[in-house]
């Protein structure tokens, strides 16, 4: 930020409601400032700024000695990842992680904006922080991550909650420093919100948690706009990282002993479109990432869309590549796919699923699914439910439709009363556990492969762990083998998670075999 858009930002810095909804509107119009939903539709020729070393300026370095910092995240594994780099950031300024709101010197909100349930609590986290923040005024508060991005959020929170300091948004996280360093030095709150397409920042910082899986992002941004979405407007357009720069990462994390990896995107499998000088897709990256010796890899999450026929033959080779597949449908009426621009049929959609468990017959599916969109009447619903049996998913997502402020499904009459949603998603739920535990029935007997990832979070003396097909698996064993590749024979299979008795340590000749 130059310094003419720094005095622009810091025109409505302020712990004044009068003050701060008075200046809003020319705050409004930089977009440096606050956000704008209007600048964040734009998907403009302006090319993508590819910054390949990031570095913390000298001077920033030790403000945080003798300070402590907390971040609270919801929402998606993006937004997971996104922590785990202002995690390194923090740990670079000389802060320390902590897990108690009254140890922490700093407090962020990594937020979700997906859903109305993922922001109302948000707001009422805000409101729970209010007192501690009048204990303790040195306290930082602030808000980031995808709210952020929401001018509808940010007018609330300038006008409500005075207890906050800085807002920032997913495309500035790299200014973290910048923006801690101006929240010390003002006492007035600092707002800092690009409406922009996007750049990409390498060699940025991170505190992974855990040993054993790791996040790697491939790209940020969708351009799909599906009429109920918010995420184009506050993750910017599709942008790709270099393939180099991913498998590089890969590398070093197979070199550290990590044994999977999550490819992420809002819309992964649109990896490379944007490349102008290659023609390389999610396809070729898979077929290079599997060459790599680490156990299992990943991605998520898929847009039927962008899946094209080369990435499904790269899958079908198996090896680290897992035979599961997250891709979203939402609905199963082509009436209702056409509203929400998801830009395919019930029909296209069957025949994907068609061509992929063709190569791939045991491949595991699993999905999202909307229900009570706008419009939706009882046979389109029943077209859903008569869809998830034919595809048999193994599992789904199910949500009932909340309106987001500023997309166009917002601008619809939301005519679906709240008690026939609610029955909706109880009779598709009661079809979701039924396959979900049939898929699991087959387990029953059999020697299947677990990444250990941890204690149970029921009983400590039990171990939890994943399959290749990302079904959970719980059983007794020493607690060394957390962070191993095991062998458990399954005893019983429930509707959601699979019991089993430890055999032994998957050994490396089998992992790479």
């Amino acid at each position: 930020m130059n310094e003419e858009q720094r005095l622009a930002s810091q025109q409505v810095n302020t712990k004044s409601t009068s003050t701060a909804e008075k200046d809003y509107s020319k705050y409004f119009q930089s977009v440096y400032a606050a956000p704008s939903l209007k600048d964040a539709k734009r998907r403009g020729k302006e090319e993508v700024q590819y910054h390949k070393d990031f570095k913390i300026d000298e001077k920033f370095r030790g403000m945080g000695t003798g300070r402590k910092f907390l971040i609270r995240t919801y929402g998606c594994q993006m937004n997971e990842h996104d922590t785990e780099v202002m995690a390194g950031i923090f740990i670079q300024l000389g802060y320390e992680p902590t897990e108690d709101v009254k140890e922490a010197n700093v407090i962020l909100m990594n937020t979700c904006a997906i859903r109305e349930n993922a922001e109302n609590r948000v707001f009422g986290e805000l409101g729970h922080l209010k007192p501690l923040k009048r204990e303790n005024p040195d306290l930082l508060i602030g808000v980031c991550g995808c709210m952020s991005q929401e001018e509808a959020v940010v007018k609330k929170i300038l006008k409500t909650y005075d207890q906050v300091d800085m807002i920032f948004g997913t495309h500035n996280i790299h200014r973290l420093p910048e923006i801690l360093n101006e929240a010390y030095l003002s006492k007035e709150m600092v707002v800092e919100v690009w409406s922009k397409e996007g750049d990409i920042i390498e060699n940025l910082p991170k505190v992974r948690k855990g040993h054993t899986k790791a996040w790697v992002n491939i790209m940020y941004g969708c351009d799909k706009f599906c009429t109920y979405c918010i995420v184009p407007y506050t993750r910017g357009k599709e942008r790709s990282r270099l393939p180099e720069d991913i498998i590089q990462e890969v590398r070093s994390l197979a070199a550290q002993g990590y044994k999977e990896i999550t490819l992420l995107g809002q819309n992964v499998n649109a990896y490379g479109k944007d490349f102008e000088n290659r023609n390389y897709r999610l396809g070729d990256l898979m077929d290079e990432l599997r060459l790599i010796d680490i156990p299992r890899i990943r991605f998520t999450t898929s847009h039927p869309r962008d899946f094209d026929d080369h990435l499904i033959e790269v899958l079908a080779k198996k090896g680290n590549l897992v035979e599961h597949i997250h891709l979203p449908v939402q609905s199963g009426s082509s009436d209702m796919l056409k509203i929400m621009a998801r830009k395919y049929t019930r029909e296209s959609y069957l025949e994907l699923v068609k061509k992929i468990r063709k190569v791939m017959p045991d491949v595991a599916l699993t999905t999202d699914i909307i229900v009570g969109f706008p419009n939706e009447t009882e046979e389109q619903f029943e077209e859903t439910l008569s869809l998830y049996k034919e595809v048999g998913f193994e599992m789904a997502y199910t949500y009932v439709y909340s309106p987001r402020e500023g997309t166009p499904a917002a601008k619809m009459k939301d005519n679906v009363p709240l008690e026939v949603k609610k029955d909706r998603l109880q009779r598709l739920n009661k079809v979701v556990n039924e396959y979900c535990a049939e898929a699991l029935k087959k387990y029953d007997g059999q020697i299947v492969e677990v990444l250990v990832e941890g204690e149970s979070k029921k009983n400590p003396e039990v171990l939890a762990g994943y399959t290749r097909k990302n079904k959970l698996v719980n059983f007794v064993a020493p607690k060394e083998v957390i962070g191993e590749l095991v062998k458990v024979k399954i005893t019983d299979a429930k509707t959601w998670s699979l019991q089993g008795e430890f055999i032994e340590v998957v050994s490396s000749q089998e992992v790479k075999a």
